[in-house]
C-alpha cells in the first residue's frame, strides 16, 4: 500500500475523491498527510472527518520556499510518505521537495495540457471561446505544468456554459479520472517502473 501525501489549498473535492476510492478499495493506498497552504481551507475539515492528519502553514510567515518546504520535507520524511499528489495546490513546486521526490509527484489540472496552463484554467477556456477543454494528469518538474503527461480526458464546452457548469462537469472527470491513474501509476510502479 503506498502512503501518499496530498497538497491542497481549497475546497478538497479531489482530496475527498481519493479517499473515498481508497474506501471503496478503488485505490490501494493510504493518504498518511494533507499538506495545505490555506489554513481556512474547507479541505482541512474533509481531512478531520476522514481521519487524515494535516500540515497547515502560512508561506508568508517564511523567508523563502526552501524554507516552508524544508518543513514540509521533514513532516514527509517522519511519516514515511512515497508519493505526493497535488490535488488543487496552488503553489509551485521548489527544488526542496522535487529533489527529494522527483517523478513521484503528480498533478491533476482542468485543461487539456498544454492548453491553458497556471491559474483559472476555465476561465482562460472560456475566454478563448475554446470548444474543447478537458483534464490533465501529469508528473510535476520545476516549470508551471510543464511536466510530462500521464492521462488526459477531454471535456466539450457547450455555447451554453457557465464558469459554474463547466466546472462541475471537469470536476466530475477529475474525481473518476485521478484515483484510476493514480492506482495504474501504482501498480506499475510495483512491476518494475513507472512509464512516463
Amino acid at each position: 500500500m503506498k502512503k501518499i501525501a496530498v497538497f491542497a489549498s481549497g475546497s478538497g473535492s479531489n482530496f475527498q475523491a481519493i479517499v473515498d476510492a481508497i474506501k471503496e478499495k478503488k485505490l490501494n493506498a493510504e493518504v498518511s498527510l494533507l499538506v495545505c497552504d490555506k489554513p481556512g481551507a474547507r479541505v482541512i475539515e474533509r481531512a478531520e472527518e476522514a481521519g487524515v492528519e494535516y500540515f497547515t502553514f502560512f508561506p508568508k510567515q517564511y523567508e523563502t520556499k526552501a524554507e516552508f518546504e524544508t518543513e514540509i520535507l521533514k513532516r514527509l520524511r517522519a511519516k514515511g510518505i512515497e508519493f505526493i499528489v497535488l490535488a488543487g495546490y496552488m503553489r509551485l513546486i521548489g527544488g526542496t521537495l522535487l529533489a527529494d521526490f522527483e517523478g513521484r509527484i503528480v498533478n491533476i489540472h482542468p485543461s487539456l495540457l498544454p492548453d491553458f496552463p497556471g491559474k483559472d484554467a476555465i476561465g482562460q477556456a472560456l475566454e478563448a471561446q475554446a470548444g474543447v477543454s478537458g483534464v490533465t494528469v501529469h508528473y510535476v518538474d520545476s516549470g508551471m505544468d510543464t511536466g510530462p503527461v500521464i492521462a488526459q480526458k477531454a471535456v466539450m464546452i457547450r455555447k451554453e456554459d457557465t464558469r459554474e457548469s463547466l466546472q462541475q462537469r471537469i470536476q466530475q472527470v477529475e474525481h473518476e479520472l485521478f484515483p484510476r491513474v493514480l492506482e495504474e501509476l501504482f501498480n506499475q510502479e510495483k512491476v518494475g517502473g513507472v512509464q512516463s
